[in-house]
Order: C-alpha cells, then sequence, then structure tokens
C-alpha cells in the first residue's frame, strides 16, 4: 500500500514538473496572455481537469514557472562563481546566460507579466534582494582590484535597473536589435566602473563572445 502511495505520488511529482516545463516553453515563447490553461493541457494531451487538480489556476501557475527560473539562475550562478577567478568573469558568464534567455523569450512575456499582480511584486521583490547581492558582489570586486574604489555602487545599480525598464518600455528595440541594445548598456556600464585590470578582463571576454556570437 505505502510502494503505490509512493508512486503515485512520484507521479503527481513528475507530472508538476512536465506542467511547469510545457507552460514555462508557451509563455517565453508566446507571452502569457496569448496562452490558456487549454493550450497547456492539450500540449501535454492531459485533460483540463487533471491541470487544475495541480495548479488551480493560470496565475499560481506562472508563480511557480518564474519560481523554477530563479531556482535555475541561482544554481547556474553557484556553479560559475565556484569555477571563476573573479567576480567579473561571474558577471560576464551571467551577462551571456542573459542573452540566451532573452534570445528565447518574446517581448510580450514582459509586457504580460504586469498583468499578473501577485507574480509582478514577487519578481520586484526577488530585484531588489538581487540588488543587495549586487552590491555585495561589487564590494568584492574593488577588493580584487577589478572595480574602481571611487564608484558609488548603489547610484550605478539603480542606474542600470531603470535603464532596463527603459529598455522593456520604449520603442528602442523596434529601432536597434535588442541584443545590441542590451550589450550598450551592459558593456558600457562594466567599463565605467573597471580598473584597468578589470577593463582587461572585459576586452577579452567582448572579443570572444563577439567572434562566437557572430556564429551563433
Amino acid at each position: 500500500m505505502m510502494t503505490e502511495h509512493g508512486k503515485d505520488a512520484s507521479q503527481r511529482v513528475e507530472l508538476r514538473e512536465r506542467i511547469i516545463t510545457a507552460a514555462t516553453e508557451a509563455f517565453t515563447s508566446k507571452g502569457i496572455k496569448s496562452i490558456t490553461m487549454d493550450d497547456i493541457a492539450a500540449a501535454l494531451g492531459i485533460s483540463k481537469r487533471t491541470l487544475y487538480e495541480v495548479f488551480s489556476d493560470k496565475e499560481s501557475l506562472l508563480k511557480e514557472c518564474i519560481l523554477k527560473a530563479q531556482a535555475d539562475r541561482d544554481k547556474y550562478l553557484q556553479k560559475v562563481f565556484e569555477q571563476s577567478h573573479n567576480v567579473l568573469e561571474v558577471i560576464l558568464a551571467v551577462f551571456q546566460k542573459s542573452i540566451e534567455v532573452f534570445h528565447q523569450t518574446n517581448k510580450r512575456f514582459f509586457e504580460d507579466i504586469k498583468k499578473y499582480p501577485k507574480v509582478y511584486e514577487m519578481m520586484k521583490n526577488r530585484q531588489d534582494s538581487d540588488s543587495m547581492k549586487t552590491m555585495s558582489f561589487f564590494k568584492t570586486g574593488v577588493e580584487q582590484g577589478i572595480f574602481r574604489p571611487d564608484v558609488n555602487f548603489s547610484i550605478v545599480n539603480l542606474l542600470v535597473r531603470e535603464q532596463f525598464d527603459v529598455l522593456l518600455n520604449t520603442d528602442i528595440c523596434n529601432e536597434y536589435p535588442f541584443i545590441e541594445v542590451y550589450e550598450s548598456i551592459m558593456f558600457t556600464y562594466i567599463r565605467g566602473i573597471s580598473t584597468e585590470k578589470g577593463a582587461r578582463v572585459l576586452e577579452d571576454f567582448i572579443q570572444e563572445y563577439r567572434k562566437n556570437r557572430i556564429e551563433y
């Protein structure tokens, strides 16, 4: 009896993971509003009733998709941090990962997310907590001789966050490719806070990155 119960629990966990994976793919490639719970159930070959037994509504499903993406990002960041020589290498690796994610994400996803207040609030809170981690990161970068000690990183951090909001809320990406705009923000900002040592690390990365990006 216990074995059967364990099997049911295991199948439920597996189904839950399959739903989150399918929903994440659908939301990021087509936007959130255009995807219904019917679409997700059909993509998985399950009934809508089964889907609603696992997730009571679309917003609770979206929330789990975001939490899973954040957990995956944290795991990736930890792995990169353990293998890197300095904080700039970590920032650049995360930048590269972000580019991959943006490549796969429909701009409508970022517009639609604001229509789900609980999820949007959760993302904003996470952004605030990430900002605190970023500040300790900058401090380590100064100690490693990668970032300049005369920079007010609170202001820099705030400006970068604001720029990404501007990026999502203006038509600049209709005029220029998203990647080009994103790179301009990131590279300009990193150059401005780097010492000569940091600038060399950045230039080496940019050369390698651009070479690979052309192939990409």
